[in-house]
């Protein structure tokens, strides 16, 4: 397999950054799996489509310093950095925002806003600089970067965030031809997301299951958005279940 550029996913060690490293590593490219867990970025490595070719460093998101030797890594292995997915992410426990614990607040905003920060930090050093110059950063938003879930103040502020992040972003990337996109999902079947099946909270009080869809959809979309040339981005792309409550959700 000939490998043409240099994907870096955080999360790829689970849920929707696997799918991602899968699908992106289907289309040759070479893809660099960040995540906590060794062991679960192994099993994604071992995952990946024959001749596919893969670093593997854990990395805690929320920690600069591991964040900078992660960029580091990439670069001195593979002397480029075409793509960003900043995926990694977390939850709070369902709790009315008054019982939430301040330290359940301060994890989500350090692991959903701070890391993804960090990482576009990192990204734009390394792609100002290379030649050719430029790249593309996709952030992982959420469905909740638009409507809210009863009980999830920490999540949903984190993912609205998230776009003004990538609003920024794109605007401060243009002068050095790196795009900026983010992708917003709903019910992918993740773990995170297989409570979905058997019933969530709704706005009005009920407890009703929520209709899921593959993961492999959300990684075929996040390749596409990766596969555009520098000049042409994908500022917003939603991708939900077609049938989950989110229009008209409330």
């Amino acid at each position: 397999m000939t490998v043409h550029k240099v994907a870096l996913v955080t999360g790829a060690g689970s849920g929707i950054g696997r799918a991602a490293a899968l699908a992106l590593a289907n289309e040759g490219w070479a893809v660099v799996l960040a995540g906590r867990r060794r062991e679960q970025l192994e099993e994604t490595r071992a995952l990946l489509p024959a001749g596919s070719v893969a670093l593997v460093h854990p990395t805690d998101v929320t920690d600069p310093a591991q964040v900078e030797a992660l960029f580091t890594a990439t670069k001195a292995r593979f002397g480029r950095l075409d793509l960003l997915f900043n995926n990694a992410g977390v939850g709070a426990p369902a709790v009315p925002l008054e019982d939430l614990p301040f330290s359940e607040w301060k994890r989500v905003v350090d692991t959903n806003l701070t890391g993804m920060f960090l990482c576009l930090q990192q990204a734009f050093r390394i792609m100002k600089d290379q030649d050719p110059r430029g790249g593309r950063i996709i952030n992982n938003g959420s469905i909740s970067a638009y409507a809210p879930r009863p009980n999830a103040v920490a999540y949903t502020a984190t993912k609205h965030s998230v776009t003004g992040l990538t609003r920024q972003a794109a605007l401060d990337g243009r002068k050095y031809d790196i795009a900026v996109g983010q992708i917003d999902i709903g019910n992918a079947e993740t773990p995170m997301a297989a409570r979905m099946k058997d019933g969530v909270l709704q706005a009005d009080g009920s407890i009703r299951p929520e209709p899921l869809m593959p993961v492999e959809q959300v990684g075929r979309a996040i390749a596409f958005m990766a596969s555009l040339p520098l000049d042409c981005n994908v500022l917003f792309m939603t991708i939900m279940a077609t049938k989950m409550p989110f229009v008209g959700r409330g």
